[in-house]
């Protein structure tokens, strides 16, 4: 199968492996070419509005339902879904160290480590952020997350995506979204692999609008990459694993499910390079609200209260002048999973390092360490610029619940919120 592209977000694809594959002028043929079956695969009620309509039909070798077998219960290990009440915290600004890639073999299924969870996925409202450590190559398994949708965020190695639709490469600086219901195996490229994976439990991400920027910078909708079509024809037996319900089912079937020869529509998987994304700042002095860094949002019922943001704080210059330059002190109704893909977050220069990840809940208190806040306030402001620097923030309007994982992690910083008690009281009276 060839690693192809073709680029834009949300566009209405077609593609075939084959000359002819795809029917001309009818979706359903009474017979469709070359043997093949004609299936959709919805991601959006039927009714949705235009605009918002997700569907793509696809043309398979067999249909899906020789992919339903009789299910039986699997080991989902340590991936949990919302609602899950495991583990009480105290409410509390949180922060976790890089773990070490594992010893045991792990395939993307079985190496899955939730950290936190919001909402509930059967309501099909709020996230699920992870932890996956990939140290085995799937062989004859492949994947199907009905519960949501997948945004895998690379940060050491690279993973191939074999999917129904085509082959995904992505590594450190780029993501991958896979939609829900997507069959998928997952590959490894260079050597075990580490990644954060937000489960989206809501309606899909899309890009967010623009609003008095305009018709450019942010994410722009041509550097997303779907994938073409590439078919695999395998009579093998296989393994396919299904998350349904916050639990994990398996199946044999008699062959590969990545069958699909020829598809079109506008729901399918892609990946997008994060470095491709124009940051828009302040030129003269103070900076706009976090959420000018929006990649992509998955919308909730609530206008402009998101039920996933996905924020990255990437590269950029800071001319401000006679403005404190990190993010300031803040209590914030949404919650935020932060992460580090490499170099140095400027608002915590110690101890939030790559692989490594932190949770401010709703309404709790945060911002800059001590350090970062006495440099910061002191020193000489010229233009400078933030290089080698990529931080993102899966950001919910639901409060997070820790699992017992995270809770009991090695990695867990116990003392975090030591890291504002040196910040001295400045405060004199006499000294406007």
């Amino acid at each position: 199968m060839s690693l192809t592209y073709m680029s834009g977000f949300g566009n209405d694809f077609e593609t075939e492996a084959l000359p002819g594959a795809l029917p001309v002028g009818r979706n359903s043929p009474q017979k469709c070419p070359y043997g093949l079956y004609a299936e959709q695969l919805s991601g959006s009620p039927f009714t949705a509005p235009r605009a918002a309509n997700q569907r793509s039909w696809v043309y398979r070798i067999r249909p899906s339902v020789l992919h339903s077998g009789r299910f039986e219960k699997a080991d989902i290990g340590l991936w949990r879904t919302a609602p899950c009440r495991e583990v009480e915290v105290p409410p509390g600004q949180m922060r976790w160290g890089p773990t070490e890639m594992p010893q045991e073999a792990l395939t993307f299924v079985q190496g899955v480590r939730t950290m936190t969870t919001a909402g509930d996925a059967a309501a099909q409202g709020g996230m699920g952020a992870h932890m996956v450590f990939v140290t085995k190559s799937m062989t004859d398994e492949y994947f199907t997350d009905a519960d949501g949708e997948l945004l895998v965020v690379p940060q050491v190695g690279q993973l191939r995506f074999a999917t129904e639709f085509g082959l995904i490469e992505a590594g450190p600086g780029e993501i991958v979204v896979l939609p829900r219901g997507m069959k998928f195996r997952v590959e490894l490229v260079d050597g075990p692999a580490r990644a954060y994976l937000c489960e989206n439990y809501g309606g899909a991400f899309r890009l967010p609008e623009r609003g008095p920027i305009g018709a450019n910078c942010l994410a722009n909708s041509r550097d997303f990459l779907t994938p073409v079509a590439a078919y695999e024809d395998r009579e093998v037996p296989s393994t396919l694993y299904l998350k349904h319900a916050g639990a994990l089912w398996k199946t044999t079937i008699g062959q590969s499910p990545l069958d699909v020869v020829a598809w079109h529509g506008n729901y399918a998987p892609y990946k997008y390079d994060l470095r491709t994304f124009s940051p828009v700042g302040a030129i003269l002095f103070d900076h706009p609200d976090p959420s000018i860094f929006t990649v992509i949002t998955a919308p909730s019922d609530t206008p402009g209260m998101a039920n996933i943001d996905f924020v990255i704080f990437p590269e950029r210059w800071l001319p401000a002048e006679n403005t404190f330059r990190p993010p300031w002190y803040h209590i914030n109704i949404m919650s935020e999973f932060m992460g580090l893909i490499y170099g140095q977050y400027d608002a915590k220069p110690h101890g939030f390092v790559p692989g490594g990840a932190s949770l401010h809940n709703s309404m709790l208190p945060h911002g800059p360490d001590r350090d970062a806040f006495e440099h910061a306030s002191n020193v000489k402001l010229e233009p400078v610029k933030l290089a080698g620097t990529m931080a993102f923030m899966f950001e919910t309007r639901y409060a997070q619940t820790v699992t017992r994982y995270a809770a009991d992690s090695a990695s867990l910083q116990p003392d975090y919120q030591d890291c504002w008690s040196g910040l001295k009281k400045h405060f004199d009276p006499t000294k406007p």
